[in-house]
C-alpha cells in the first residue's frame, strides 16, 4: 500500500510541477516540424519568454534557422535572428526530445495517391520521440487529422514506453489555425481549440498554451477538437465548391457571378460571400475534408456534400484550361505550340506557398496538351522542387514587351504586386480566374 501511494504521489508531482513550470515560463518548449505552422509557434513561445527547441528532419531548414535565416517569405530573417538570441536552436536529433517539457507536433498530414489519409509523418515522429520521453512531459498534436487519431496513433505509442498517460505524461490535441499572410490575426491572437485525453491532460494543456496564446477554447475530448478543425475547413471547401459551381453556370448564362456575389453580400444577415477561383490550394482545404470522408466509411457513412464539393473544386483547373483553349481558338491557334504565361503560381495571393496550388494543376494540363509555358510570380522566383510536380522554370519579369510575346496570359493567383493595367494593355488575351478584371458594380452607388 505504501509503495502504491508513493507511486501515486510521484505521478501527481509530475502533473503539478509541469503546470508550475509553464506558469513560471521556465519550461522548455519543443516544436516538431519547422514549417508554416511550427515556426510561427516557436516565435510566439519565444516572445512569451520561453526557451524553445525546433525539430525537423530537413537538414537545410535546421542549418538555415541556426544561421539566423528564414526560408518562409512572410517571416523575415530579423525575426529568426531575434529568436536565436532568445535561446532558440534547431536540430534533427530526435533524442533531444528528452530535454524539453512540451512536445508539440506540427508535421504534414497529406493525402496519398488514392486520396486517403497519409499519417506517416505523424506516426514516424511519434515513434522517433517516444523512446526518449520521460515523466513530466506533455505531447500535443496540432496536425490536422480525422477524429480518433490522437487516441489511436499517439496514445498506444506513448503507453508502449511504460508511461501512464494522464498522470506521468500528458496528451492533448490542439489543431493549428494558421493563416499565412493575414495581417489581422497571428498565432497569438487566433483562439486555440484544445481537447485532452483526460481532465489532467486538459489542465496541463491549458497551462501550456495559455502562456503564449490569448484565448483557449476547451472542448470535451481530443476527438471533438479533431472534428472542429475538419468542420472549419469543410465549411470553406463546400461553400467554395458552391461558388465554383455557380461560376460555371453563370458563365454559361452570360451572367457575371462576381456581380451576383457582391449584390448578395449586401444582405446584412444570412449570407457570407465566397468567391470562385481556379481551384483550391494550400495545406488545409484541398486535403482536410477527405480525412473525414475516409473516417466516415468506417461507420458506414457516405459524406455526399463533402465529396461533391471536392469534385467541383478539383474540376476548376479543367474549366480554366477550357477557357484558355477558347481564347486561343479565337486567335486561330491550338494549344499545342502556343506560348502561355501563368500569372501567379502560389496557392494564395501575396505568399510564396506552393502547396496544392491550382496554378500548378493548370500548368500540367496545358503542358500535356503541348503548350509552351512560362510563369511570373514575384513571390516564387524559381519553381521549387515538389513531391509530385516539376517545372524547370524561373519567374519572368512583366514588361510591355514580355507580356506581348504570349498568346494568352492566365491569371491564376492575384498577387497585389502585379501591374494589372500593364497586363491588360499589352496581353493578346487574358483568362481571368480571379475576377480581377471584372467591371465595378456601380449600381450600389447612390444617385
Amino acid at each position: 500500500m505504501g509503495t502504491q501511494k508513493l507511486r501515486y504521489d510521484l505521478r501527481m508531482g509530475a502533473y503539478t510541477r509541469l503546470i508550475q513550470k509553464f506558469e513560471a515560463r521556465t519550461a522548455v518548449i519543443g516544436i516538431i516540424g519547422m514549417g508554416y505552422v511550427g515556426l510561427p509557434l516557436a516565435l510566439s513561445y519565444a516572445d512569451a519568454g520561453f526557451k524553445t527547441l525546433g525539430f525537423d528532419v530537413d537538414d537545410t531548414k535546421v542549418d538555415l534557422l541556426n544561421a539566423g535565416k528564414s526560408y518562409i517569405e512572410h517571416i523575415p530573417n530579423q525575426q529568426i535572428q531575434t529568436l536565436r538570441k532568445q535561446g532558440f536552436a534547431a536540430t534533427t536529433d530526435m533524442a533531444m526530445a528528452a530535454e524539453v517539457d512540451a512536445l508539440i507536433i506540427c508535421v504534414p498530414t497529406p493525402l496519398n495517391q488514392y486520396r486517403e489519409p497519409d499519417l506517416s509523418f505523424v506516426v514516424n515522429t511519434m515513434e522517433a520521440i517516444a523512446p526518449h520521453m520521460r515523466p513530466g512531459q506533455i505531447v500535443s498534436l496540432e496536425s490536422t487529422s480525422y477524429p480518433g487519431t490522437t487516441e489511436e496513433e499517439l496514445l498506444p505509442r506513448i503507453e508502449a514506453q511504460g508511461h501512464s498517460v494522464g498522470s506521468e505524461v500528458f496528451l492533448v490535441y490542439s489543431p493549428e489555425r494558421e493563416d499565412p499572410g493575414n495581417g489581422a490575426y497571428d498565432t497569438h491572437n487566433i483562439p486555440k481549440v484544445l481537447g485532452g485525453h483526460t481532465e489532467a491532460c486538459m489542465k496541463v494543456g491549458m497551462a501550456l498554451y495559455s502562456q503564449a496564446i490569448a484565448t483557449i477554447v476547451p472542448v470535451s475530448s481530443t476527438q471533438a477538437a479533431e472534428m472542429t478543425k475538419l468542420l472549419e475547413n469543410i465549411h470553406r471547401a463546400v461553400n467554395i465548391g458552391l461558388a465554383n459551381e455557380l461560376k460555371v453556370v453563370a458563365d454559361r448564362m452570360g451572367i457575371d457571378i462576381y456581380e451576383v456575389i457582391d449584390a448578395a453580400a449586401t444582405k446584412p444577415f444570412g449570407f457570407t460571400a465566397y468567391y470562385p477561383g481556379p481551384g483550391i490550394g494550400g495545406h488545409c482545404i484541398p486535403v482536410d475534408p477527405f480525412y473525414l470522408t475516409w473516417k466516415a466509411r468506417e461507420f458506414g457513412l457516405h459524406t455526399r456534400f463533402i465529396e461533391l464539393a471536392g469534385e467541383v473544386n478539383q474540376s476548376m483547373p479543367e474549366f480554366v484550361v477550357g477557357k484558355t483553349i477558347t481564347a486561343l481558338n479565337e486567335q486561330g491557334k491550338s494549344v499545342k505550340g502556343s506560348q502561355i504565361l501563368i500569372l501567379g503560381v502560389a496557392y494564395k495571393k501575396n505568399l510564396d506557398d506552393m502547396r496544392e496550388s491550382p496554378a500548378v494543376h493548370i500548368m500540367e494540363l496545358l503542358r500535356e496538351r503541348g503548350a509552351i509555358l512560362a510563369y511570373s510570380d514575384p513571390h516564387v522566383p524559381k519553381f521549387p522542387q515538389m513531391r509530385r510536380h516539376h517545372f524547370d522554370l524561373e519567374s519572368v519579369p512583366l514588361t510591355a514587351d514580355s507580356i506581348a510575346e504570349y498568346d494568352v496570359v492566365v491569371l491564376a493567383t492575384d498577387h497585389d504586386a502585379f501591374d494589372y493595367d500593364l497586363v491588360a494593355k499589352h496581353a493578346r488575351a487574358i483568362v481571368d480566374s480571379r475576377g480581377k478584371y471584372r467591371k465595378p458594380m456601380d449600381t450600389l452607388v447612390p444617385a
